[in-house]
């Protein structure tokens, strides 16, 4: 496997595992009353490549299922990288 690949598969690790975990501590802090985490940072990794563990974080944890942005955004992000990453593999 050439560089290139290599880091973006550690991009996408890390971008979905800090997807996962934010859900997991905003649940946390929402439950304790405590200080939240912004929707827009709950946002970022999922834009940057993390849709994955967004859509696994807010589904187990049950966080943000009732904002209709995190509800459709999460998914249809997933469905366009999932496109993306099957385009550019194919024209390889």
């Amino acid at each position: 496997m050439n560089l290139f690949l290599r880091l973006l598969c550690l991009w996408l690790c890390l971008a979905n595992a800090a997807a996962f975990l934010l859900m997991g501590v905003d649940k946390h802090r929402a439950q304790r009353n405590a200080w939240r985490i912004s929707e827009r940072t709950l946002f970022l990794p999922v834009l940057l490549g993390g849709s994955l563990g967004g859509c696994f974080g807010m589904f187990l944890f049950h966080h943000k299922t009732r904002h209709w942005y995190f509800r459709f955004g999460f998914p249809a992000l997933l469905l366009l990288q999932t496109a993306l990453g099957f385009y550019f593999t194919a024209a390889r």
